[in-house]
């Protein structure tokens, strides 16, 4: 039951603090999906380097671990908001830019990813 808590309070954090940087980028002129595109970077990058730093650590910490990855992670970070936003370029026909973000979000992420693994000095 704890960790459910862990969950749902990192995922309110998460979710909230996703909200409020798609304030910020309400008003982008841009076709390309900016805020989520980069939401998903940071959260990519993120949690590399939290599951590189516990995994450095050796320790367990599972509730730091349901409350920064699943709950932090899960609620700031969105792939239905990328799925969309993807389907919604193709639908307006920027079938360019649709393919562009939907390359770049996924060879991107994974690089995020790894090189917070990576800054953390973790064995992969």
């Amino acid at each position: 039951m704890q960790k459910l808590i862990f969950v749902f309070l990192g995922g309110g954090l998460g979710s909230v603090l996703r909200y409020v940087y798609s304030l910020y980028f309400s008003k982008s002129t841009f076709v390309f999906p900016v805020a989520t595109f980069i939401v998903n970077m940071i959260g990519s990058l993120l949690i590399g380097l939290i599951l590189g730093y516990l995994l450095a650590v050796e320790t367990k910490q599972d509730l730091w671990k349901v409350f920064l990855v699943t709950g932090l992670c899960g609620g700031f970070t969105t792939f239905s908001a990328f799925s969309n936003e993807s389907i919604q370029l193709f639908k307006t026909n920027h079938t360019d830019i649709a393919f562009l973000y939907i390359i770049s979000s996924i060879i991107l992420g994974l690089a995020f990813t790894y090189l917070g693994y990576f800054v953390m000095n973790t064995k992969l």
